[in-house]
């Protein structure tokens, strides 16, 4: 017989044919996400699991999955997995980094540049027909934005997603300020990039742009104190996850002037809403969609496949998140 895996979201088709070939596969075809209580009847009798973030897996569902061998989370993050209680339970973690690489860097220019540029301010103005009523067809000081070209980006995480933004920086002739818990120098050579501690980065930068993973040491790095060093003509954008900022601490810095504006695609909760935070017209914001574009969704379903497949087949993995879990279960059903 086939092992057995669940998907708990369709993704793409290309990724499930893939497994159909090797697994006998079930997938929760609903908009919503799958229920708690359904995802602990079905994990009862599957041998790998295929999950996304919003879906927490630890004990509770191990407990419930006594033959889970294998979860392959469809995302390059993993903090809604328990990663110990796996590991010393054996049972393998996967992820899809670099595949949605590009994707998210791009989102990222995007939501600094609308940020920077008041284009959804003025995408609002033109349909709403105010710009008709206002009967004015230009004036210099109408919707005056900040100056990209040229200026000072800081990049806060300098890994692949981090590095490809200082690529696309580089396009705009700027300097390069990064931070991570270890330099770079390959990269600072690459990208003529310069490492700052991270107070000095947020003191020095026009735009900063975050790309950390969530942790212990990053969860609401970004708090009052620290939004209180940035330029008051500053922009922050936020494509790593949303509890890495104090939303409290953000929503007082957009309204009090801290910063200028900012540009999210996470958030502190998911799916989220925050009347305070929505009624103002300097942040652009996006429902968690760095990686929607049609390649990067079809290339993280291919590795998800791909490392499942791997794992049947008596292979490590090819992106394995819990390496340590190599001494207590060799690869396979």
């Amino acid at each position: 017989m086939k092992p057995k895996v669940l998907i708990t979201r369709a993704i793409p088709e290309n990724g499930i044919e893939l497994l159909r070939e090797h697994f006998e596969v079930e997938v929760w075809e609903h908009e919503h996400e799958i229920p708690r209580e359904v995802l602990l009847e079905k994990v009862k009798d599957v041998d790998a699991l295929v999950t996304m973030l919003s879906e927490k897996i630890d004990r509770e569902v191990f407990d419930a999955a006594p033959r889970l061998r294998i979860v392959a989370n469809y995302a390059v993050g993993y903090d809604n997995i328990d990663i110990e209680e796996a590991t010393k339970r054996g049972i393998y973690v996967t992820n899809t980094p670099d595949v949605l690489t590009d994707a998210t860097a791009d989102l990222a220019w995007a939501l600094l540049l609308a940020a920077a540029r008041h284009v959804v301010k003025g995408d609002k103005f033109v349909r709403s027909g105010e710009w008709k009523r206002r009967g004015i067809a230009w004036h210099p000081k109408m919707f005056l934005g900040y100056d990209v070209y040229g200026k000072t980006i800081g990049i806060v995480g300098f890994g692949r997603i981090g590095q490809a933004i200082a690529k696309r920086a580089k396009g705009f002739g700027m300097r390069i300020l990064y931070t991570a818990r270890s330099r770079k120098p390959e990269a600072e050579k690459e990208l003529g990039a310069e490492f700052k501690p991270l107070e000095e980065l947020l003191r020095e930068s026009d735009f900063v742009v975050l790309a950390v993973p969530l942790t212990k040491e990053t969860y609401h790095m970004i708090n009052e104190e620290r939004l209180r060093l940035m330029k008051p003509t500053a922009v922050l954008v936020n494509v790593a996850r949303g509890k890495v900022v104090d939303t409290k601490a953000l929503i007082r810095a957009l309204k009090e002037g801290w910063i200028a504006a900012a540009g999210l695609d996470v958030f502190e909760e998911e799916p989220y809403y925050d009347e305070e935070l929505f009624a103002l017209d300097n942040v652009v914001l996006t429902p968690h969609i760095g990686s929607a574009t049609f390649g990067a969704r079809e290339g993280m379903a291919e590795l998800v496949a791909k490392n499942l497949i791997a794992f049947k087949n008596g292979e490590v993995p090819p992106t394995l998140v819990n390496r340590e879990v190599l001494k207590v279960r060799r690869p396979g059903f």
